[in-house]
């Protein structure tokens, strides 16, 4: 059984007079920032009628206010529920539990040369410690970086058990979040999240934008098929009325 995150009161209602946390130092990592991106990129939308949840990442992660940052920990992607102002705590640069009120709900680590094997054993300890409910490890590479290419643990009486994941004939690597209540996947080395209801995808930004693309196609098709139908309708109306008037003028005639 998954051990959720304790909630307390949180020591910070307003966080306008607190000042944000400093910019962690950050290697650059093409192929890591593509899966921290696709993260947010993806959940943002799905979670966009939940004013209460939080999706960041790249800040210090601290237990109490005024704790040192030197050897903190740099959550590449965090989710969280039941917060009150998301947006207070993103401009706060950095997630502090004893403001929130709570240890975040899911965080997930995504692989890079430097950091990769702190990922799986420095990190896996110091979550479980602070209290993180799901800690997930994704490594684009299949497992170069990482001691496997997905891998997800949930907390249980303060300690991490293994989540179990598996493996599709066609490659598919897959487990499931209980916190997101979606399935986290492994696809050829890119993050994809699936609904377990429905079986399907969550869209990435480029397939909303093609879906967004084809209903606007679709949409000008109608709009130009509607305008020639009018059009051709009101020749019919023109023709008629020229023949009427022909015809009135014969019967004068």
């Amino acid at each position: 059984m998954t051990t959720r995150s304790a909630i307390k009161p949180p020591s910070a209602s307003d966080y306008s007079h607190l000042e944000p946390l400093p910019d962690p130092p950050k290697e650059p990592d093409m192929q890591q920032f593509l899966r921290i991106y696709s993260f947010a990129s993806i959940l943002e939308p799905h979670f966009a009628d939940r004013s209460d949840v939080l999706i960041a990442g790249g800040g210090y992660l601290l237990q109490n206010t005024g704790d040192s940052i030197a050897g903190s920990f740099v959550p590449d992607c965090v989710f969280v529920r039941g917060v009150r102002d998301p947006g207070a705590i993103i401009d706060r640069n950095g997630y502090i539990i004893s403001e929130v009120g709570k240890p975040p709900d899911f965080v997930l680590e995504v692989a890079s040369r430097s950091t990769a094997r702190r990922d799986y054993t420095v990190k896996r300890e110091g979550y479980a410690a602070l209290g993180v409910t799901e800690y997930w490890r994704f490594d684009h590479t299949g497992g170069r970086y990482h001691d496997a290419p997905l891998a997800g643990d949930a907390l249980v009486d303060d300690r991490y058990a293994p989540l179990p994941t598996r493996h599709e004939p066609d490659g598919l690597i897959w487990g499931h979040s209980e916190i997101l209540e979606l399935d986290l996947c492994w696809d050829a080395g890119n993050l994809r999240f699936r609904d377990p209801a429905t079986g399907e995808f969550l869209l990435t930004p480029e397939e909303l934008q093609a879906e967004r693309d084809a209903a606007t196609a679709e949409r000008d098709v109608a709009t130009a098929e509607r305008d020639r139908a009018q059009a051709r309708a009101q020749a019919a109306e023109a023709e008629l009325d020229a023949l009427r008037e022909e015809l009135r003028r014969l019967q004068q005639g």
